[in-house]
């Protein structure tokens, strides 16, 4: 092992000459080469830099290479983002109810570029390509793919790195976070005005199908989810006690909420059979759609074409900030994880901060005492 000078004749000499052994000229202070040099059980390495710093790093490393040799120690096998997929499918399959969606992402879009790639190989430059192609790209439907869309790519990508970290697969870099993930602007909060909400209730009132309007009501009165609705079971009503068991709701653990009058005279009208959902879908099972009566409901109330059922939610919520209650109080009423969901609503409560500034204002004056009127100038 060992570091020299090289000549531009060809002859090397020790870091200390002066001058080439071979040629006689002397080594010039700058512009010099410099030539790394290794044997390995007979087999001879050089490599030749012209930075004495990057030379003795190129050493550093031989020496390291040959110790690993000499204690055959092997450089950890590097896997590739199948093997991930493989050990991630089942844990999502039994974790995450959105496992089918990250099987679609994972097919449509990283395995035909990644699948065999090991996780080191997989550069941000690659995701960054990746992105800029479905940008350019169209989908299923022939429209442009949705930020959205992308960023879900771009987060099941940085997902799988993520575990092969957690579980020992592998520990280098996440290339995901050396890219800027598409900003979304989604953050849709529906609301129906009092003539909206007055011609569906009247077409509610009248619906010929009981079941399917009182659906309808039941999310307007609580703002549950609609799988939520489709998951409940009549042991999971108390109407005496005008309480609600959500069972494995988005937030995983069972959740129990008060239901409104309103709410209890919906389920106390709905016909019950044989099924134990309060909802029931075919044959007495869970139900798991409502696209169809929910499209008739909304044409004969004359709402918005693009007003959603998860709309009615939304309508929920921001009738309760609105009136006052607090976002703490309703993001439990939402069952939100995380109080930031609800913040959404924020801005609906500005009526109410002013209404109690100006109550804040008057109780003030009312505590203030009596000024006392002073005649004869004393």
């Amino acid at each position: 092992m060992a570091i020299n000078i090289r000549c531009s004749c060809g002859g090397e000499s020790k870091l200390t000459s002066k001058v080439c052994p071979r040629c006689g000229k002397a080594f010039p202070k700058k512009g010099r080469k410099y030539k790394v040099s290794v044997r390995v059980n007979g087999r001879k390495t050089s490599r030749t830099v012209t930075n004495l710093e990057l030379a003795r790093e190129i050493e550093a490393k031989l020496k390291v290479d040959i110790v690993k040799g000499e204690f055959n120690i092997r450089r950890k096998r590097v896997p590739v983002l199948r093997d991930i997929w493989k050990r991630y499918l089942p844990w999502a399959q039994e974790n995450k109810k959105s496992w089918k969606s990250d099987m679609y992402i994972y097919q449509k879009h990283l395995q035909p570029l990644f699948e065999k790639k090991q996780l080191d190989q997989i550069s941000p430059f690659d995701v960054e390509k990746l992105m800029l192609t479905m940008k350019q790209g169209k989908n299923q439907h022939g429209k442009p793919y949705a930020p959205a869309t992308i960023k879900h790519v771009v987060v099941l990508l940085s997902r799988l790195f993520t575990v092969a970290e957690k579980w020992g697969m592998y520990d280098g870099l996440n290339p995901c976070d050396k890219v800027s993930k598409p900003k979304l602007n989604n953050q849709v909060t529906e609301f129906l005005n009092d003539e909206q909400l007055s011609s569906l209730l009247q077409v509610l009132d009248n619906w010929p199908m009981v079941s399917d309007a009182g659906f309808v009501k039941l999310l307007l009165y609580t703002g549950l989810r609609r799988g939520e609705v489709f998951n409940l079971t009549w042991n999971d009503i108390d109407l005496e006690r005008q309480l609600v068991v959500l069972r494995d709701p988005k937030g995983k653990r069972d959740e129990t909420l008060p239901l409104s009058g309103k709410a209890c005279a919906v389920l106390e009208d709905l016909p019950r059979g044989e099924s134990s959902y309060v909802f029931p879908g075919k044959y007495g099972g869970r139900r798991v759609d409502f696209k169809r009566p929910w499209v008739e409901i909304k044409k004969k109330s004359g709402l918005p074409k693009e007003f959603r059922l998860h709309g009615l939610r939304h309508h929920y919520a921001s009738s309760l900030v609105s009136a006052g209650v607090d976002l703490f109080t309703v993001s439990k009423l939402l069952t939100h994880k995380d109080t930031k969901t609800t913040q959404r609503y924020a801005h609906l409560a500005d009526q109410s901060l002013r209404d109690a500034v100006n109550l804040s204002d008057r109780l003030q004056e009312a505590r203030q005492p009596s000024r006392m009127i002073n005649i004869g100038g004393r």
